[in-house]
């Protein structure tokens, strides 16, 4: 692998400028400098001094130097254009958007004054632009700007215990009992945030419907919490989820009803698919344009009845409410339920 090109340093160009004023060859400096000869000629083409007057011409160590720095420093074009920048602080401060100034340049500011509005984002967010305080006339007004093309961190934290690789195997093959998955049933946007949380036990395939004001995580887990806390301890042991933020407190259900969550793998809802299936069998009842806030408890429980009274092949044509009965008939001497909510009647 060949050497990395070092510039220049001051005391080389003094070395130059002493061997060009002895009239040595671009080959002999070169020698001399232990560099290569095209170095020499582009250092000689680059920084020799030129003026209208002759008497000033020529090849100046400190000139050089000075001229070199200048052209590392790669200002950007605000920082080299006062006026132009002062013109996109004062629509800053006006409540335009980077992209609104670049574009209105763009029509009517003619090519020299052009300006990407990535431009204008690094100069809101360079030394100086932080001084001025630029950032709190953006949109976002986000004091420290995230990498250009990422994206935004989204979903759940998980500890490598709780992810669905970590699940026991028993569960996937719905050899037991008390498994649930849970997912969010969302709406067209018109109809504001309310959403419902569907909830499914694996083998008995038994729905459960919560309606919820928004996404926020405390109020969905609770529901979530209510909903299950009635159930025996053995028809309540897990619940799968996807990384949505809504289940970032997934914590609640441990603490409080001692079930143990588990979260599919990012962009794998098939790992869930038992909740995704029985999402598409309510979307016959519950299309997109439905609007939420005009769904009563009762109705939920309606549609919830409908769901778990119809035979299932995979259950040999029982229902799934035939099945979850018979389990919690198995459960009832172990651990009695405390309350008997109308979706487990």
């Amino acid at each position: 692998m060949g050497q990395c090109y070092r510039q220049l340093t001051l005391e080389e160009r003094r070395t130059v400028f002493r061997l060009r004023a002895a009239q040595a060859s671009v080959g002999a400096i070169a020698n001399r400098l232990g560099r290569h000869r095209s170095t020499i000629y582009r250092e000689l083409a680059r920084n020799t001094f030129r003026d209208a007057d002759p008497y000033f011409n020529g090849y100046f160590p400190t000139v050089a130097h000075d001229a070199a720095t200048r052209r590392r420093q790669r200002l950007s074009k605000l920082h080299r254009d006062p006026k132009l920048s002062n013109y996109v602080i004062e629509r800053l401060k006006e409540a335009w958007s980077p992209e609104q100034i670049s574009g209105h340049l763009r029509h009517h500011g003619g090519a020299r004054s052009r300006v990407c509005h990535e431009t204008i984002y690094q100069f809101v967010y360079s030394a100086s632009g932080r001084e001025l305080g630029l950032f709190r006339h953006l949109p976002s007004a986000r004091r420290q700007r995230r990498m250009r093309y990422a994206r935004k961190p989204r979903g759940v934290t998980i500890p490598l215990s709780s992810t669905i690789q970590k699940r026991p195997a028993h569960i996937g093959e719905r050899s037991t009992f008390g498994h649930w998955e849970g997912d969010l049933l969302a709406f067209r946007k018109e109809f504001g945030k309310s959403n419902l949380t569907t909830l499914v036990e694996r083998q008995s395939r038994y729905t459960v419907l919560i309606r919820n004001p928004d996404r926020n995580s405390t109020g969905v887990m609770t529901g979530v919490v209510q909903q299950l806390g009635s159930l025996p301890s053995s028809a309540r042991q897990t619940i799968t989820f996807d990384r949505g933020t809504e289940f970032a407190r997934y914590a609640l259900l441990r603490h409080r009803l001692g079930i143990e969550s588990y979260f599919c793998s990012p962009q794998a809802p098939w790992q869930k698919g038992t909740v995704e299936n029985t999402n598409g069998r309510l979307r016959r009842f519950l299309p997109p344009d439905t609007d939420p806030t005009g769904l009563t408890p009762e109705m939920l429980v309606q549609i919830c009845h409908r769901i778990n009274n119809t035979p299932r092949k995979c259950l040999g044509f029982r229902t799934p409410h035939e099945v979850l009965t018979s389990h919690l008939k198995q459960a009832k001497s172990s651990a009695p339920i405390k309350r008997t909510p109308s979706h487990f009647r």
